[in-house]
This record gives structure tokens, sequence and C-alpha cells, in this order.
């Protein structure tokens, strides 16, 4: 597990967003991150202890994609957030109800590196445009890396419990999402009564949003 602050500048808010699997910090450091600082999390080959956050008077926990999962495996951190939200991720990654599929899953795990050479970041994004800006900031990461992480992170899942508690206030879901059926995040958020609302882009709905304050 990785840390970047995208900003750091003594202020009273923080946001600490959980990125999702083979993403880094470069793809969204056009966010404007305003008088929040804003803690980037990626990078779930191992498993890290968090930062002290007791500082700041208000902390928000935003989680996408994989990321959703591993947050919600370290919720314990986030007791004291004042608002916890989802982005197009449920804490079951892999399901065929509320995640995405087994099949598909293990075939990605199976190509990954085939498919993080192509076509995976352009399913990533609803229109050709925005996979084009995503190409002028896109991820720096090692490729073996990126693989290793969904080895590890399906090892992971694979020993989770089935027992979600009430963590997230609120979901984000995009109506065209590639990576996670949009009709599985739906069923799961309404199954545990949790606030949700539609957004009309891909997987990755960031271009979407002008600083990070406005996904909150």
């Amino acid at each position: 597990m990785q840390f970047h602050w995208l900003n750091k500048q003594n202020n009273k808010n923080l946001i600490v967003f959980f990125a999702g699997w083979s993403f880094d910090y470069k793809p969204f450091e056009f966010l404007q991150c305003n008088d929040y600082d804003v803690l980037f999390v990626y990078d779930y080959n191992e498993v890290s202890n968090l930062p002290d956050f007791s500082e700041y008077e208000h902390r928000f926990l935003i989680a996408w994609s994989m990321g959703v999962y591993v947050a919600y495996g370290m919720r314990d951190a986030f007791i004291k957030f004042d608002r916890k939200i989802a982005v197009n991720g449920t804490p079951y990654p892999v399901d065929d109800e509320f995640g995405i599929p087994q099949k598909p899953f293990i075939l990605t795990l199976k190509h990954a590196r085939i498919g993080l050479e192509g076509k995976f970041y352009q399913n990533i994004f609803n229109k050709e445009e925005e996979f084009e800006r995503y190409m002028h900031n896109s991820v720096e990461r090692d490729i073996e890396d990126r693989v290793s992480e969904l080895q590890v992170l399906y090892k992971r899942i694979q020993n989770s419990l089935k027992e979600y508690e009430i963590f997230f206030d609120k979901a984000y879901i995009s109506s065209y999402d590639k990576i996670i059926p949009t009709k599985n995040q739906i069923h799961f958020w309404q199954t545990y009564n949790t606030e949700f609302k539609l957004l009309e882009s891909g997987h990755f709905p960031y271009y979407n949003f002008v600083n990070w304050k406005d996904l909150l």
C-alpha cells in the first residue's frame, strides 16, 4: 500500500481516497483540492497502517472500485470519519450478484498483463475522448506490480467473510460501467438500504468533477 499526498497544507478538512486496482495518483492530479488535504491510497500488494488523522476536524473517505473492498476491510480506522462514500464498487468485488461475476473476473486475472497492455483502460471509460484525455496523464506503475496486485487481492477476497456491516453512507454508480455491472452495484446498495446516485459515465467518472469536494 502506497500513500501520496495530493495536497497537504494543514487544512482542517481531510479526504482519504482509496483507488481502484492498477491505478496510481497520476490520472487524478487534475482534480482541485481547494481547502482539503487529500491523501491518495493505492497499490494493495501489501496492507499498511494508515497515518494518524486525529489533527483534522472533518474527515471524509472516498473509495473507488476495488478500493471499496480494501477500505471496508480497514473500516475500524474510519470510525470517526464524517462521511464514507463508495464509487463504482462494493465490499464484494468478485460476486455474481454484488460485484464482478466470477467467470469474467477469472479471465481478467488469467490475462491481466494482456488486458493492461490492451483494452482494459479503454473499458474504464465510456467515451473515446475520455480515454484520450487519460492517455495524456496515465498510470505510471510497473505492469508486473499491477498484475501481482490483482493476484494478491483475489487471494484476500477468497478469504473474506460474507457478512456486510453497514459502513458506507452513500454510493455513486455509473450507468455505463463496463468493469463492475451497474445492476450488481444497484442490487448491493439497495439490499443494504444505502443511498446511491447514478452517474452518466463509465467506470472512471472523475472527469465529470472539477474538485474533490464535488464528490462529497
